[in-house]
């Protein structure tokens, strides 16, 4: 057992383990830890704790101290930097015409480094960019051409549940998704609905897949032959979440009724295709 805390670098951002050096923190603590790239500034996601071993990947980096106020003042000038440097790189985006859109820029805590985020339908030719920020900047100059799921999180927004976008408050890995999950959690196939404002399927649907096929596993789908306390019938529509099924029995004229998926009794998943009529051609000779 190793004892650890968890420190985040971005909101939303996956959370690494580092050896807190003898030192406790709180959560939402600021820190200042050590890192392949250099110093970094930091939040504490979780508390100091003890892991098992093999859930490190070593040589685990050390915390080196509470953000100072002297720290504090840095990042704030550094986040000031980056917007200037925004600028200044898309001025120089547009002069030399390349196929891009700058979605963010990231200086690095010590200023040693400053990372510009982009993204583009195809490769782009960047090499002329970079000598001109380097010739700006007077610093290590990275680009880094993301997906649209990354831009969608870096950037953030409402979603249409008009809450903040899940991968901006707390999705720290992208999972993929699939046109599958819609179907079998009964929506609607339309792409607009479906989708989030990156264009892509909205993450949710995974995240909420366990529960509907959990649901799935003991609820009649539609079309479904069912008994009831009044007789056998047809599942017409489902409400997975609720439970609630109408149900249209099969010896009556009647409008389909409202039941609950307890109060009924499974006789068959699908419903029977009817048999194609005898017409002469299905006859073996």
């Amino acid at each position: 057992m190793a004892e650890v805390i968890s420190v985040r670098f971005k909101e939303g951002g996956r959370a690494y383990y580092f050896d807190p050096d003898g030192k406790t923190v709180s959560k939402g603590d600021n820190v200042i830890v050590e890192t392949a790239n250099g110093n970094e500034f930091g939040t504490v996601a979780e508390e100091n704790r003890e892991v098992e071993d093999s859930a490190i990947v070593k040589p685990l980096k050390k915390m080196l101290r509470i953000a100072t106020e002297r720290d504090l003042k840095k990042i704030e000038d550094n986040k000031k930097k980056e917007a200037e440097s925004f600028k200044v790189c898309e001025e120089l985006v547009a002069n030399l015409g390349l196929d891009m859109k700058l979605v963010e820029v990231e200086y690095s805590f010590d200023g040693s480094k400053i990372v510009f985020f982009f993204t583009s339908d195809g490769r782009v030719d960047f090499r002329e960019l970079v000598k001109e920020l380097a010739s700006h900047f007077h610093t290590r100059i990275e680009m880094r051409q993301i997906g649209v799921r990354d831009e969608a999180r870096m950037l953030g927004g409402v979603g249409i549940c008009g809450q903040p976008y899940c991968c901006k408050r707390f999705l720290s890995d992208f999972q993929p998704v699939s046109i599958k999950m819609a179907k079998e959690q009964g929506l609607s196939l339309n792409p607009t609905k479906i989708s989030g404002s990156c264009g892509r399927l909205m993450c949710c649907l995974k995240y909420e897949q366990d529960a509907y096929e959990y649901l799935n596993s003991f609820t009649p789908n539609v079309g479904a032959t069912v008994e009831t306390p009044d007789g056998i019938g047809t599942v017409t529509d489902v409400n997975l979440i609720t439970g609630n099924m109408f149900v249209k029995l099969n010896d009556s004229d009647a409008l389909p009724f409202k039941i609950h998926r307890d109060d009924v009794k499974l006789v068959s998943r699908t419903k029977r295709k009817p048999k194609p009529a005898d017409n002469g051609k299905n006859r073996q000779n």
